[in-house]
């Protein structure tokens, strides 16, 4: 534990193996969440998708479903290996950066806990019979004019906030973003823009939560979407997996026990990540290995694990920074529940460093002409050493994968950076 410690406390790029790891059978048996919960939440993106048509009109085209493209990376491969990476099997990009409403990872969780609230609120009003009613009904003048007597309240360091204040501005929600010292001017521009109320912060993600949490509880008409503890979240995120199985089916790609999967999963406080991670273990159990990544002076998630203190212990108490130009990643502290979550199902973590974030934005846009912000890029860092650092070469070893690499699929989550504005693209990609 103190030589991992030790290098995370020196701000190293690492690859960390989860000790605590357990059968994936093991694991979902102790986890209070189950396959019936991730169906019930596709069931209600289902049901509202004429709505989120209606509101969003350039999702009319997947039928009101909010989804992103799999798209292989030849190029993006060919060039990681030109630098060392030796990675074999094959390398896609999960394109959550373009995923409609709000262009990140996040327009999964967020959109779905507030479309969730908005139909208990509109099943209590009588606005909706039930499940089985109507739900254009939702965009009407009454409805509308119930949402505008509620608020909806969030702390963020910039996805997580677009996803709930479009969405929540969009219903008649009054929408309130908290955001930290961490969120892009632009994303609280965009805001803005779109109807939110964006309050401004100067300390981190936490300061900006538990300001939006205490405001947010003495308003009994407020709704607070609480990243670090919602099941909603959890749940909307997870709905990816069943998804990306499709994908999956739809290329001709199997996932088994000679396939192995390998997931690089951009991670924050851990909710995206955690929910992703859970519906891939539902579906594809052992065969996934599924790697967070974390900036070098941010890895909150890391530091949970390898210590054992879980959200007991924040990157500062061991002399980080948090400081990171990955906004999306700049958490302090990791959410208590998913991290006794991903105790047991995560394989392990690996952490990147600011200066390979741009690096890999350029590489991606000139070999694949795609798009992704600098937080979204960290996931690189998993299929470039994958390979070749000792702790991931170990991992491979001990679960058998070696033999099995070169009909391996690997899967680099791209977390945002679709509506990043023309200007500060420009920008990044001058370096």
């Amino acid at each position: 534990m103190k030589e991992y410690l030790d290098r995370i406390k020196n701000a190293e790029e690492l690859c960390w193996i989860n000790p605590c790891r357990v059968p994936a059978a093991e694991g979902l048996s102790q986890i209070d969440f189950s396959a019936d919960d991730v169906a019930d939440a596709e069931a209600r993106l289902e049901r509202f998708a004429p709505l989120i048509m209606h509101y969003f009109p350039e999702t009319r085209g997947d039928g009101g479903i909010i989804e992103s493209p799999l798209t292989e990376l030849e190029d993006m491969k060919a060039v990681l290996n030109e630098e060392g990476a030796r990675l074999t099997g094959r390398l896609f990009l999960k394109r959550d950066s373009d995923l409609k409403v709000s262009g990140s990872v996040k327009a999964r969780g967020g959109v779905y806990e507030v479309l969730k609230h908005t139909e208990d609120l509109a099943i209590e009003n009588g606005i909706l019979t039930g499940i089985g009613d109507d739900y254009l009904k939702l965009a009407s003048e009454e409805a509308r004019k119930v949402f505008s007597r509620h608020k909806v309240q969030v702390g963020s360091t910039g996805n997580l906030g677009m996803s709930i204040g479009i969405m929540s501005a969009a219903l008649g929600y009054e929408a309130i973003v908290h955001m930290s010292m961490d969120a892009k001017q632009w994303k609280k521009d965009l805001l803005r823009a779109r109807g939110a109320i964006v309050v401004e912060y100067e300390g981190d993600y936490g300061a900006a939560v538990e300001q939006g949490r205490a405001e947010s509880d003495a308003d009994p008409m407020s709704y607070f979407v609480d990243d670090e503890n919602s099941a909603a979240l959890f749940l909307g995120y997870a709905v990816a997996a069943g998804r990306m199985k499709r994908q999956f089916k739809a290329q001709g790609i199997e996932i088994d026990q000679n396939h192995p999967l390998f997931v690089y999963l951009p991670c924050g406080v851990g909710g995206a990540p955690g929910g992703v991670t859970f519906g891939l273990k539902l579906l594809f159990g052992d065969n996934v290995h599924c790697f967070f990544v974390e900036p070098v002076n941010c890895p909150c998630m890391l530091v949970g694990l390898e210590t054992g203190e879980m959200n007991n212990i924040c990157v500062q108490d061991i002399g980080l920074s948090g400081r990171t130009e990955a906004d999306g990643l700049a958490v302090g502290r990791p959410s208590g529940l998913i991290c006794q979550m991903m105790n047991l199902l995560m394989a392990g973590e690996f952490t990147v460093d600011d200066s390979r974030l741009n690096e890999y934005l350029r590489k991606l846009y000139k070999s694949e002409n795609l798009y992704i912000e600098p937080s979204a890029c960290a996931a690189f860092i998993g299929p470039a050493t994958i390979s070749i650092d000792e702790d991931a070469k170990r991992y491979l070893r001990q679960n058998e994968l070696e033999d099995k690499m070169a009909d391996a699929v690997h899967v680099a989550w791209a977390t945002g950076g679709s509506m990043v504005p023309q200007y500060v693209r420009n920008e990044l990609l001058r370096g």
